[in-house]
Order: structure tokens, then C-alpha cells, then sequence
């Protein structure tokens, strides 16, 4: 399905914490592969995504350095749901083929693919694996109004233009609650990452057989 290496999806609502795990799973020599720097790359100055998107959502969200002013497409399309649908059928197809491209060149006995909308895009063929960073909707809100300095309004219409908690547990293999210090959630990475190793031996070996 997916090559002669464990592919492992990682996601969570906003600030559930996935920055810090695949932070974590960085240090521990994991290749990891995220899907908003294949974002930002797509829509860099000079490349396709760009004109696309100024092309459908308007040439004044280009910025002074030619940039993409992502804030203010971020205000139109949550303000949207169609727009954020156009949004996602010009970028998505673009996103996945740099996440492909970066995963090829990754080394490493396993990857981690870091997914916000793993859930809402559908896992696919991506991954072998999903794992959730799971903590409440409570506290995603409370983290973000602190992370963000972002209104209580806004941040609940964030959440809920994500998938639900409930939707990503449903389609979890793996779960770290995310209620603790960072250093816990750290410690959790740690451990999983064990469990990842051992079966990337069993999945490359899989792998030889059929080849």
C-alpha cells in the first residue's frame, strides 16, 4: 500500500498539541513530514498554487513581498464553508504531491506525516497508522485564546469547522491524551516511538515478502 516503510498519520484538533509530538518524534531521529510546510511551499511566490489561489479568491491577498497573505485568506474562507471547499480542491492535490516528494527523500525506519485534516480529508492510502493527540474541546479553546490571543467567538468557530473529537477517535489507531505537562506528552511520544520501531521491523519484512 504504501511502500516498504510504516507510515504513520499524525493529528489532532488545534492545539491538542501535535506540534510538540512531532516536535518530539524530530528528536528522535523520525523523519517527519508536515502538511502545512508542503502548504506554504505550494503557495509560494513563483509557484502554481499561488496564481490559483489568486486567481479564484482575489490578486489584494498578494502582500508587498509578493507573498501570500494567508491570515486574511484564513478570514475568508472560515467566514465560507464553499470557499473553503474551493480552497482545499486547488491546493489539496498540490499539498499531497510535495508531501510525497519530501517523503521520498526522507530517510529513516519509519515516517511521520503531521496532518491537521487528516480526518477531514480522509485517510486514504497515506498512512498505515493514525495516531491522535487527543485532549478536549474545552481546553483546545482555552490554548488557543491563550496560544493566538484569539476571541472566544472565534475560536469556537475554528473548532467547528474542524472534524469532531469523536470523528478523529473513530478513526484512531494509536491515542496520546494531551492533559498533562509537555514533559508527559513527551514521555508518551517516547513510548509509541518504540512500538513504532518494532513494527516498522515487521512491516519492512512484510514488505521484502511480497516483493
Amino acid at each position: 500500500m504504501s511502500g516498504n516503510r510504516l507510515r504513520v498519520g499524525l493529528t489532532g484538533g488545534i492545539a491538542s498539541g501535535k506540534s510538540t509530538a512531532a516536535t518530539r518524534f524530530g528528536e528522535l531521529g523520525v523523519a517527519v513530514i508536515d502538511a502545512d510546510e508542503s502548504a506554504r511551499a505550494v503557495v509560494a511566490p513563483g509557484m502554481p498554487g499561488l496564481e490559483a489561489v489568486l486567481e479564484r479568491f482575489g490578486r489584494h491577498l498578494r502582500n508587498s513581498k509578493g507573498e501570500l497573505n494567508r491570515r486574511a485568506l484564513r478570514d475568508i474562507i472560515f467566514a465560507n464553508p464553499e470557499q473553503r471547499q474551493d480552497l482545499e480542491r486547488l491546493l489539496h492535490p498540490l499539498i499531497r504531491a510535495d508531501m510525497e516528494r519530501r517523503s521520498e527523500r526522507a530517510t529513516g525506519p519509519y515516517v511521520v506525516f503531521e496532518i491537521p485534516l487528516l480526518v477531514e480529508n480522509g485517510r486514504g492510502d497515506r498512512v498505515d497508522r493514525v495516531l491522535v493527540i487527543d485532549v478536549d474541546e474545552q481546553r483546545q479553546i482555552e490554548r488557543l485564546m491563550a496560544r493566538d490571543q484569539t476571541p472566544m467567538q472565534q475560536a469556537a468557530a475554528i473548532l467547528a469547522a474542524q472534524a469532531t473529537r469523536a470523528a478523529r477517535l473513530s478513526v484512531a489507531d494509536d491515542v496520546i491524551p494531551n492533559t498533562g505537562s509537555v514533559d508527559e506528552l513527551r514521555h508518551a511520544i517516547d513510548q509509541i516511538h518504540q512500538r513504532y520501531l518494532s513494527l516498522s521491523e515487521t512491516f519492512a519484512g512484510r514488505a521484502a515478502e511480497i516483493t
